[in-house]
């Protein structure tokens, strides 16, 4: 397995993305880009990516801006929009790994699963595999779930954020660091069922996702907490005009425990082989 190629990536707006390319082995098959999770860094995907190289897909990681490789040298005072995410950090990835030589392909986690309704070129892609995405809301988390989350909400992150500047999610082992405009956009949607496309100020993002028409799974485990399938439903149900499969994971088909962070986990192998199933059989170019 030959090592992943350190690269940087640069945004429409400039910003510069800390990415990492792993080479395809043998006869490549296609390209693939992993969108990962808020606060979640690259570096948690790379048996994925090593995986998906290793069965032929060149495949590329990347650190959202404001996150890991792509964080400012002070969080405190970074301005951003949480959707700069999808609208420019994804689409840099996008305009990257897309050549006519290949299909493109997207594997999601949470976010993920967000940031490619935003994406204005999404047509370069081939099909979705998205894994844990949700709408946020505490009502489909299981009680002490609920709880735990409003608390952190509505007492603790609101208490450390205004101390840090930024929200120190790593102070709770959450995950990484994140900036202020993040945590604010992140957690006002939370509040509703249908995160955003319930805020009245972001009326009209529906038509984004409607634009959609790339295949797309999207895979909830019967045991994440933060992405129950009805929260899923929730959200993705703003891809009306994508073919779209909707999948429930039984922990115990891959040793008993996912979560939200599982699918990604070594053990979870067969997961990222259905994955490379779907991709394997879809057309070769985008819809």
């Amino acid at each position: 397995m030959s090592d992943p190629l350190a690269l940087t990536l640069t945004a429409a707006d400039g910003y510069r993305l800390s990415a990492k390319c792993f080479p395809a082995q043998g006869a490549a098959r296609g390209r693939l880009i992993v969108a990962g999770a808020t606060a979640v860094p690259q570096g948690f995907y790379r048996r994925f990516a090593a995986f998906a190289a290793a069965r032929g897909y060149e495949t590329l990681t990347f650190d959202y801006r404001g996150l890991g490789g792509s964080r400012p040298a002070h969080l405190k005072g970074f301005r951003m929009d949480l959707l700069d995410w999808g609208r420019l950090d994804l689409a840099a990835a996008v305009a990257h790994m897309a050549q006519p030589d290949l299909p493109l392909y997207i594997v999601g986690h949470s976010y993920g699963g967000h940031a490619l309704g935003v994406l204005p070129n999404h047509d370069k892609v081939a099909g979705v595999y998205v894994f844990g995405t949700g709408a946020g809301w505490h009502g489909y988390m299981p009680l002490l779930e609920r709880l735990r989350v409003q608390l952190m909400w509505n007492l603790v992150l609101p208490v450390l954020t205004w101390w840090k500047g930024y929200c120190p999610w790593s102070m709770l082992g959450l995950g990484e660091d994140l900036p202020i405009d993040v945590y604010r956009q992140w957690r006002h949607w939370c509040q509703f069922p249908r995160y955003f496309f319930d805020d009245p100020a972001m009326q009209g993002i529906e038509h984004e996702f409607a634009a959609i028409r790339t295949p797309i799974v999207a895979v909830n485990a019967l045991d994440d907490l933060w992405a129950r399938p009805q929260s899923r439903d929730a959200f993705v149900a703003a891809y009306r005009n994508a073919p779209l499969i909707r999948t429930d994971l039984d922990p115990h088909t891959v040793g008993g425990k996912v979560g939200h962070m599982g699918y990604f986990r070594s053990g979870a192998e067969p997961l990222w082989q259905n994955a490379l199933n779907f991709f394997a059989g879809l057309p070769a170019t985008p819809r």
